[in-house]
Formats: C-alpha cells, sequence, structure tokens
C-alpha cells in the first residue's frame, strides 16, 4: 500500500533529501537534518505503532512542513519541542494524521468479499459483530455494509464498527459522499446502495441512509492502552495495516486483536501480510483468511 509522490514530495526530494538529484537542488523552506527525521521516527512509532523507513523522509518532510506552516514554527525542533511538551491533544492528532498513507477503493481485494458472503450466510439467525480496522475514508466499511445487505438482506443484519487513527479520513467516510466515477461498484450496486447527486452536487454520490446507519464510525488507535469494545467480533477486517508495523509491534496488536475476538471468528488481511508464525492465535483458512484459535 504505498502512495506514489506528491508534487510537494517531488519538490522535497529536490531540496537535497534524500535520493534527491545532487545537480537539482532547490531552497527548502525548513531545514530538516538526520535528527529531526529520527526524532520524527521515533515519536509516530510511540504515538500510534508506525515504523517509517529510511526512504521515507522526502515524505515527511512534504508532510509536516506544512504543520509548521499552520502553527507558526520557524523549524522543525521548535514544532516538535512544541509537540512533545504539550502533551495530548489536537496537535497531535494533526501529526498522525500527516503521518498515515490512506490508499483504498470498493471491494478492494474482491475475493474477501465473496469469503464473507459465505461467512455472513453460516451465521445467519444470531447477532452478527463486524470490525473494519483502518477504514481510512469509507469505501472498505461500505462495501462490508453493502455484503451484508446482499448476503442477509439488511445492512442491519450485522453491527459493524469501523475505525481509523487519522480523523480526517474518518470525517469523510462518515459523511459517506465519493465521485459517481468511484472504483469497484458495478451498476448494479451503484442503483442499489447510492443516491445520485443533481445540480450542484451532479457527478457525485451518497450512500443511502439504511446503509449508512449500520455503520459506527469510531477513532482508534491500536497503540491505545485500552480498547473500548464492549463484545467480541465476529469477524475483523485489518488489511494493510500490520505492514507499518516492526515484528513486535505486530504481535502485541494481533494478540490485542485476538482478545477482542469471539472463539473461531475469523480474521481478513491484506495480500502481503502473512501470520503463520503466529499459529498460536490465528490459523489459516484460506487466501489472506484466518480463523482464530
Amino acid at each position: 500500500m504505498t502512495a506514489l509522490p506528491s508534487p510537494a514530495e517531488h519538490a522535497a526530494l529536490r531540496a537535497g533529501l534524500p535520493g534527491a538529484a545532487p545537480n537539482d537542488q532547490a531552497d527548502a523552506q525548513f531545514a530538516f537534518g538526520r535528527s529531526d527525521f529520527e526524532r520524527v521516527r521515533r515519536l509516530i512509532r510511540e504515538h500510534a505503532g508506525i515504523s517509517l523507513n529510511e526512504g521515507k523522509q522526502a515524505m515527511v518532510y512534504s508532510r509536516l512542513s506544512r504543520r509548521l506552516r499552520d502553527t507558526g514554527h520557524g523549524s522543525f525542533t521548535a514544532y516538535l519541542d512544541a509537540l512533545e511538551q504539550a502533551g495530548p491533544g489536537p496537535e497531535w492528532q494533526e501529526f498522525v494524521n500527516c503521518l498515515t498513507t490512506n490508499l483504498t477503493a470498493f471491494f478492494r481485494e474482491e475475493h474477501h468479499f465473496h469469503d464473507l458472503a459465505r461467512e455472513l450466510e453460516g451465521r445467519r439467525g444470531g447477532p452478527i459483530r463486524i470490525w473494519c480496522n483502518a477504514a481510512s475514508t469509507g469505501e472498505e466499511p461500505y462495501s462490508i455494509a453493502m455484503t451484508v445487505t446482499e448476503a442477509l438482506g439488511n445492512a442491519g443484519a450485522a453491527k459493524i464498527v469501523a475505525s481509523d487513527i487519522d480523523t480526517k479520513v474518518l470525517a469523510t467516510a462518515a459523511a459517506g459522499v465519493y465521485g459517481a466515477d468511484a472504483r469497484g461498484l458495478t451498476p448494479e450496486r451503484l442503483r442499489r446502495h447510492f443516491l445520485r447527486g443533481t445540480g450542484a452536487n451532479s457527478g457525485r454520490i451518497r450512500v443511502k441512509p439504511e446503509l449508512a446507519r449500520a455503520i459506527d464510525f469510531r477513532v482508534h488507535n491500536l497503540m491505545a492502552p485500552r480498547w473500548s469494545f464492549e463484545e467480541g467480533f465476529d469477524i475483523v477486517f485489518c488489511r494493510n495495516v500490520m505492514i507499518y508495523f516492526d515484528a513486535p509491534t505486530q504481535r502485541q496488536v494481533l494478540e490485542r486483536i485476538h482478545a477482542a475476538m469471539k472463539p473461531r471468528s475469523v480474521l481478513y488481511v491484506g495480500h502481503s501480510e502473512n501470520f503463520t508464525d503466529s499459529k498460536d492465535l490465528f490459523r489459516l483458512r484460506g487466501k489472506t483468511v484466518y480463523e482464530r484459535v
């Protein structure tokens, strides 16, 4: 799940950060040395568990320099000093929002939704709780809700919790408004599950109210000391999340996800994630589909 560099990130590369061509220099607004980068890496790992690799220095400069401008700090040292001195609060959330990567689409890794439909059919008649972690801008939890509707007759047949650490993408998800050309939606699903905008909203679509009501959107940090889930989950989507954690953090998070799931519940993970070394927690059941032990 790697995003292409933005124009601003290309500019950061040209400013002399690692990877820049030696003869393609431009003036950067803020000095950003190795110690600044290492400090950012430490803080985002401590706060969100994210392990930034060596090649992310230009990305970090590009994204965090906006916060320096918005907050009026003249250097990365001053900004990071203020961040640590302030303690938990809104700026920590902005810091995390800047450094998270969000790449998603409706019915991405479609085989998971075929498997989900079969899983739902097998659990018909009982309460079903689903957690979609790293919900991003909402395409994934709405794909889950559409699958619930198609398999069981209505989206309310399952209780869906959708969470993300990034408050900005979560606000987009809760609004449920997308471009009419959104990837992954068939014409039939567009007709059944969305309202088309008119006038000033032409070219946009909104999820129907019954679909939106099925999802409880929450801000959630996987590194938080306590999780606020009231009951265990039958089904968990945690796709392309663990790739941002180092091995010890992966294990820690997997143990906590395991504890939040019911016996014989199901975990869907990303195509590049493999947890066969955690057989005491999960057994592989299919292509990137695990069952809780």
